[in-house]
């Protein structure tokens, strides 16, 4: 409408006179105009000249390169260095382009073995058969990054033991551990945890001589989690992810012992109010508690 002519003075209307009359604002126009517009665009082409050496040529000449070398998995760094001593000016980034494109780039800085899809399941149906323990770490402002360790236990996901601390070492690691074998077993005596298992990563603190050796005095056997498989310790892990987003991401803490605090306020409402969805939307504590009157 805007581009037709008005009969009574042969000019055309105008796209301002045509908004105000109609009471369209003029950005719903541009907006409409440039939606519809879309769908027809060609596709952008890369800027610049057209390279001297099509990519064929270039992937042609790395793949020979990688073929001839006497090495394997080698970057594309050295590639790049060797085509061009041969007389192909190619640039860096763009033997980086197509060796990632095509697949060539160095086996050594990809997932190595079978992808595991985590089909499983780490849950148990009884308690103290298996609990898992992990360290995170928090920022404050007078006493700088501080350790909060977490015990967890696979059956109900309750916390079963918490400590924080300026110095994550491995004493302070056991100090989670030491207060849920003195909860669930009434004592920290030789042998109290027979049969339990505890799941861990393969953090400093739990490789340590002195942290295996106190585990063993219990009677707990040691699981690792897989390399690079977070999936394979994900119970602790979840609480971890819980306890970051509810008490620590934008927060600012002043000081060690208002993070300990905010812990234990926090750790005490997860065990009784938290609601979980693998225990039919019932909260930790809830779920020992049904456990418990049915095995009385």
């Amino acid at each position: 409408m805007s581009q037709k002519t008005s009969p009574a003075i042969g000019k055309i209307y105008g796209l301002v006179r045509v908004c105000k009359a109609w009471d369209v604002p003029r950005s719903s126009f541009y907006a409409k105009r440039k939606q519809s517009t879309q769908g027809n665009r060609l596709p952008k082409k890369t800027r610049g000249p057209k390279p001297i050496v099509p990519d064929s040529d270039v992937l042609g000449r790395i793949r020979e390169d990688i073929k001839a070398s006497p090495f394997h998995g080698e970057g594309h760094r050295k590639i790049h260095a060797r085509i061009r001593r041969q007389g192909t000016l190619v640039g860096k980034g763009r033997v980086l382009r197509l060796m990632g494109e095509n697949g060539l780039l160095s086996p050594h800085r990809q997932p190595k073995g079978e992808l595991n899809t985590h089909d499983g399941t780490i849950i148990t149906d009884r308690p103290n058969e298996i609990w898992a323990t992990d360290g995170v770490r928090i920022d404050t402002v007078e006493d700088g990054m501080v350790w909060g360790f977490f015990l967890v236990e696979h059956w109900n996901a309750e916390c079963l033991g918490w400590h924080v601390c300026k110095r994550g070492d491995a004493q302070a690691a056991l100090e989670p551990i030491k207060q849920g074998v003195r909860r669930i077993y009434g004592t920290t005596g030789k042998g109290v945890a027979l049969g339990l298992t505890l799941r861990e990563d393969h953090g400093s603190q739990y490789t340590s001589e002195q942290y295996r050796n106190q585990l063993r005095f219990w009677g707990i056997n040691i699981s690792y989690g897989f390399v690079q498989e977070p999936e394979t310790n994900g119970v602790v892990e979840r609480f971890n992810r819980t306890i970051k987003e509810q008490i620590v991401h934008g927060r600012v803490f002043k000081n060690l012992g208002e993070v300990r605090e905010c812990v234990a306020r926090f750790v005490e409402q997860y065990n009784h109010y938290w609601l979980l969805e693998k225990l039919g939307y019932l909260s930790p504590r809830q779920v020992r508690g049904v456990y418990e009157k049915s095995a009385a």
